[in-house]
């Protein structure tokens, strides 16, 4: 059994039933599509997946409930993709903003503690925004902050990174940008289609690493 939590803000909770940690989320669901296509590459390996995401979290409230939500869950494999909301209330001011330093020290110490305390391989995805005229200019500095921000916690703490912020610039050659998120934020079905498949690459390795360790 390999233990996969997925953790987040809107785009991972992505509409799922917060009574039942198992439920992925709707057709619009990165977690939901990850799994999918994990289970397609390892149809042999029983794999228990939770999403424990929650719309409108900034990193803030992400820490505060970073003890029951993942740490207890003692996973093999932690995925977090957190950033968004913390740009938007940045931008439009609506209470005091972490700067990007103390930003960074709270998303190392999450993920040390997840080391330290669980041994689980940590998967980041970063942050991401896909160009629509209403929130480029206003967005687009921040975020460039905060993944250049999180590219530097993923050196010392990550066992794999997702790209997604350039990973969607790439398909907005193929298709509109609001072919893969409507609002440049939340993905479509297809864009967290794109994204679930990105994730299930990126970590296929890890999870092979796991199945040899947990077959000695």
């Amino acid at each position: 059994m390999i233990k996969i939590l997925f953790q987040g803000d809107s785009i991972t909770d992505a509409g799922r039933d917060r009574q039942n940690p198992r439920h992925l989320g709707g057709d619009a669901s990165y977690p939901l599509y990850a799994a999918e296509h994990v289970r397609r590459l390892f149809p042999d390996v029983e794999f228990d997946f939770f999403n424990l995401g929650i719309g409108g979290d900034e990193l803030w409230q992400l820490e505060a409930r970073w003890q029951r939500d993942c740490i207890d869950y003692s996973p093999d494999i932690v995925s977090v993709l957190i950033g968004i909301n913390d740009t938007w209330h940045r931008v439009n001011q609506k209470r005091e903003f972490v700067p990007d330093d103390e930003w960074g020290d709270m998303y190392a110490r999450m993920l040390s503690e997840v080391k330290e305390k669980t041994g689980a391989k940590i998967i980041i995805i970063e942050e991401f925004l896909l160009y629509v005229p209403d929130k480029e200019a206003a967005f687009r500095p921040d975020v460039n902050n905060k993944i250049g921000v999180t590219r530097a916690i993923a050196r010392r703490f990550a066992d794999a990174y997702v790209p997604a912020d350039g990973i969607f610039a790439a398909a907005s050659v193929k298709a509109p940008p609001t072919h893969w998120a409507a609002d440049g934020v939340h993905p479509t079905p297809d864009g967290a289609r794109l994204l679930g498949a990105a994730w299930a690459e990126t970590a296929a390795p890890i999870i092979r690493e796991l199945i040899e360790k947990k077959s000695k």
